[in-house]
């Protein structure tokens, strides 16, 4: 898998989510430095604010870190965690258990999923442990989801973050997700204009076919 070099700028943890959902979302925010808000992020903001705030607390033998800085030196990622909880093992320390907070409820595509496994990675580097599950909170739920990292997920998220390495190498912004339902959420819509972009390839495809169809 490549890897970028050590003074090359780490990529964010965020830019998993953004990649899956959509990588051409993930370029205009890592690549091009765009932003807007909509309802949906700043939703999301406010899910987001308690944790910001970090502490740490002990309850049931659990130690809770709110806010806790991640970083993986192998697969130049870095960001933060929400939460992550340090359970304790008998006879083996603590293993973490990421949590990460997310509006609206779970989802059919497996963004959020893969951001919360980058995480595990990461703190699997950090902490020698392994981490094999974590949780999503929903903020419409009120309820943790739990997932496993199974070898599914850890092989999407880490072709992910090689999708993204070559993304910042290229710094070439690609073509909008053909998932069209998800440009309504997005709050980069106006700034993306899908519909514009993809009308000249479109053209090019229908021009090219209509010239394979018509030869001898």
């Amino acid at each position: 898998m490549p890897q970028l070099p050590a003074d090359e700028v780490p990529i964010p943890l965020s830019a998993v989510q953004h990649a899956i959902y959509c990588l051409r979302q993930a370029a205009l925010i890592q690549v091009e430095r765009l932003w807007d808000e909509n309802r949906f992020t700043a939703e999301g903001d406010v899910l987001h604010a308690v944790a910001d705030k970090g502490g740490r607390r002990k309850a049931r033998g659990v130690r809770r870190v709110l806010a806790l800085p991640l970083a993986s030196a192998r697969l130049n990622l870095t960001g933060v965690a929400d939460l992550v909880e340090f359970q304790p093992i008998p006879g083996q320390g603590e293993r973490p258990f990421p949590v990460e907070y997310k509006r609206g409820k779970p989802k059919l595509h497996r963004a959020d999923e893969a951001q919360l496994c980058a995480q595990a990675l990461c703190l699997e580097e950090m902490t020698d442990q392994p981490v094999p599950e974590g949780a999503l909170f929903y903020s419409q739920t009120r309820r943790r989801v739990l997932v496993p990292f199974d070898a599914d997920l850890r092989t999407l998220t880490e072709a992910t973050v090689a999708e993204l390495i070559l993304l910042f190498a290229t710094g070439r912004t690609p073509p909008p997700t053909p998932h069209r339902s998800r440009c309504r959420a997005c709050s980069l819509l106006d700034l993306c204009r899908p519909d514009t972009v993809s009308r000249p390839v479109r053209r090019w495809r229908d021009q090219t076919l209509t010239r394979l169809l018509e030869a001898p």
